[in-house]
């Protein structure tokens, strides 16, 4: 028998003033397994995911035209639903009239949130409706663990849709988690790493290469080559792919080298702790914890040295704890068809879990945006200093 996590503070999202809406959105339980009340420093009584689901007061069928237009109207009243997300973490819209890519683009732009750009893409995520592509396509017995969205470059988004278009009969979850809550946690458990991590932030190298390094994988031109023209000659190339690494902003603290079979070697100093906008509070805003636990379940592919900002190693107890209270705190998303997940990427954490059957058996797109305000900086170093890249 499965227990479901009570909401008893949480009530049906409607416009004020509208005694008899067409629609609204009914927060539901789930079972404990993908559900869970967040511990400090979340307010009382606050679970993860938030689970909301349409209903009309005459049982009338729900168009998608209708969900948009609620949506809109819900953020055009003091953003009630980049609220919900700043508090929660994680918002699960299930039961909503979305069957394709366009339906999903139609829904996720409802929420007034502007496109992301991806700079210095990693995965191959081909463009399928207005700022909507497919979800990391690692081959299916790839753990992909818990991690914010976009952490071993500087410029990261700050919610991401996910759309369940094909869900696997076992196997698939998407992780849940609260980044504030990680924070809080190794805080106490293990503060000395907290400092350090604070002190010196961390050093991210990230590798691309003229051709994919593996299956879903981007290509140095995917990831910084879309002023490339067909004829450009090799020095024109290397200089529109600087001058896209140079929209990082960041001066001394990007780095790049150009490695012998034309690839490049970008390394970043990097903030893994931030701050919440408004609350201020502190998030682990990181991989560290995934590149030590997908290591640790995916043999076929090499760690890689993590290292604090000063280039010393990261101990492998911290990285092997990070994990652990990770584990501790996540939920597994099962999903049905036709789920959204929405996360704040600032506050939660999210990844893949294998699954059995065939690679097709799970379908699940994403859609990046930005929000008006990035993550805060913990410290007052000029590494720690977190902005959006320069348009271009």
């Amino acid at each position: 028998m499965t227990t479901s996590v009570a909401q008893p503070d949480i009530h049906s999202l409607k416009l004020d003033g509208a005694p008899s809406p067409s629609l609204v959105f009914e927060p539901f339980d789930l079972p404990s397994s993908n559900q869970r009340t967040l511990a400090a420093p979340h307010p009382s009584g606050t679970v993860i995911p938030l689970a909301l689901r349409p209903s009309t007061h005459d049982n009338a069928e729900v168009s998608l035209e209708t969900v948009v237009d609620t949506i809109k109207a819900l953020q055009a009243q003091d953003g009630i639903l980049t609220n919900k997300l700043a508090r929660h973490g994680t918002l699960l819209f299930r039961g909503l009239p979305i069957h394709n890519a366009d339906d999903f683009s139609k829904f996720a732009h409802a929420f007034g949130y502007k496109p992301h750009e991806i700079i210095g893409i990693v995965v191959n995520r081909p463009l399928l409706a207005p700022n909507v592509a497919p979800a990391n396509e690692a081959p299916k017995d790839v753990l992909i663990y818990n991690h914010n969205e976009s952490p071993q470059v500087p410029h990261a988004p700050e919610y991401i849709f996910f759309y369940s278009h094909k869900a696997p009969a076992k196997g698939g979850e998407t992780p849940i988690s609260s980044s504030l809550e990680l924070f809080h946690r190794a805080q106490q458990e293990i503060p000395e790493f907290i400092t350090e991590l604070a002190e010196k932030g961390i050093l991210s190298k990230v590798v691309y290469k003229i051709e994919k390094q593996y299956e879903g994988n981007s290509t140095l031109k995917q990831a910084f080559g879309k002023e490339i023209q067909e004829g450009d000659d090799e020095a024109t190339k290397r200089a529109k792919i600087e001058a896209q690494i140079a929209r990082y902003g960041r001066g001394k603290h990007t780095t790049w080298e150009w490695t012998d079979d034309g690839g490049v070697i970008l390394t970043h100093r990097l903030p893994a702790i931030r701050t919440q906008p408004e609350t201020q509070l502190p998030t682990i805003f990181t991989g560290l914890a995934a590149y030590w636990k997908n290591a640790q379940a995916n043999a076929a592919r090499k760690n890689v040295l993590q290292q604090f900002g000063d280039g010393t190693p990261i101990p492998e107890k911290y990285l092997e704890h990070l994990a652990k209270l990770t584990d501790e705190i996540r939920v597994l998303h099962k999903w049905q068809k036709g789920d959204v997940l929405v996360y704040d990427n600032i506050i939660a954490q999210h990844g893949r879990q294998p699954w059995e059957g065939e690679q097709s058996d799970r379908v699940v797109l994403a859609s990046l945006w930005d929000g008006e305000s990035v993550p805060g900086a913990y410290t007052d170093s000029d590494w720690a200093q977190v902005v959006q890249a320069l348009d271009g």
